[in-house]
């Protein structure tokens, strides 16, 4: 199944619904059906970030041990001249490598014993492995600090703060950050599939979320883009002033090809929260999601276009569509030097 919404002159043109939630009930995609965004997720905590920075609450360039409470980040000889910043997290330089989030299922692991990688988490413990800033590498349990961060720092859970700060402003009112949904809500839980069209169950983490957890529709996060686009291009200042989205909109290092862990996805530049494509005025921002067992999602804008396309998909077999509806899409509304075909 997919849901996808096109955005057209800064605004949302239109939102469509294909194919199936769950191949073992027949039932339908419609716009009452809840995706999982996974790493998409963290396209809108950046955003949220970006939010308390500006509020002066938050500091991308500051020692996040100074925001830490419930945990620290240990210090070894890799942080000696250089601390991890929220920047570095944000833009996967922190030195802190990937990790998966899993758990013992029926148990569930708080986000202190997630960062410490102890029982029931099942993740490598969030420890600097590099020197921070030195080299780029895709890190989940990074973003997990973030969330610690946040938590902290205001005393509330995620959900609490992402839906004052962005999803209410927004009007993002099919968006949680809650799992699992609510009874009315899981009725209209798409289902994954996997590479054979089989139906497996979620595998979504309860407790860390800010890596992969949000919970919504392409509607809504079709809204996030265009406000991000506008804000972008001083249009707005809903939730971010133009100098914290171009902040956040922003080549901060480039990604090599043996760096990107798809070769499918043609990652070429990180900015914070977002991945970069083209080096003209025409760039897209964007962010793509794979949460196993087979729940997809790519949102993506051109803020010099006004123009952009959230996807989100239930089956595994995402990456061999992706690129059909984003030229279908690009070919109607006449999207200058699309970098999706110049990557391919």
């Amino acid at each position: 199944g997919l849901s996808i919404a096109v955005i057209n002159d800064y605004q949302i043109e239109w939102v469509k619904y294909y194919g199936i939630l769950n191949l073992d009930t027949n039932a339908k995609v419609t716009e009452e059906s809840y995706f999982e965004a996974a790493s998409v997720t963290k396209m809108v905590v950046a955003t949220l970030v970006l939010n308390f920075v500006d509020r002066g609450l938050l500091d991308l360039d500051q020692d996040v041990n100074q925001y830490l409470k419930s945990w620290k980040l240990p210090e070894n000889d890799f942080t000696k001249n250089q601390k991890v910043t929220l920047r570095l997290l944000l833009s996967h330089q922190s030195g802190i490598p990937a990790s998966n989030t899993g758990f013992i299922r029926g148990q569930i692991p708080s986000l202190v014993q997630m960062l410490n990688g102890e029982s029931p988490a099942l993740n490598k413990a969030a420890v600097v492995e590099s020197v921070p800033g030195e080299q780029w590498a895709y890190s989940n349990i990074g973003y997990v600090v973030v969330q610690q961060i946040l938590e902290d720092i205001t005393g509330k859970p995620l959900q609490q703060i992402m839906t004052e700060t962005v999803f209410d402003p927004l009007e993002m009112n099919n968006s949680t950050l809650e799992y699992p949904l609510t009874k009315d809500r899981q009725k209209h839980e798409v289902m994954p599939h996997d590479m054979f069209g089989a139906v497996r169950k979620p595998l979504m983490h309860p407790t860390a979320l800010a890596q992969g957890g949000l919970v919504t529709t392409s509607e809504d996060l079709a809204k996030l883009i265009v406000e991000l686009m506008k804000a972008y291009n001083g249009e707005s200042d809903l939730i971010l002033t133009q100098k914290a989205a171009k902040n956040m909109i922003n080549r901060y290092c480039e990604i090599a090809p043996e760096q990107s862990f798809n070769n499918d996805l043609f990652l070429n530049s990180m900015g914070l929260g977002v991945f970069i494509r083209g080096n003209d005025e025409n760039f897209v921002f964007d962010h793509f999601g794979f949460n196993n067992p087979g729940l997809s999602c790519l949102a993506s804008g051109i803020p010099s276009q006004g123009k952009g396309i959230v996807i989100m998909a239930n089956g595994a077999n995402f990456l061999k569509l992706y690129q059909e509806i984003i030229g279908a899409v690009s070919n109607e509304y006449q999207w200058i030097n699309n970098p999706y075909a110049q990557n391919k």
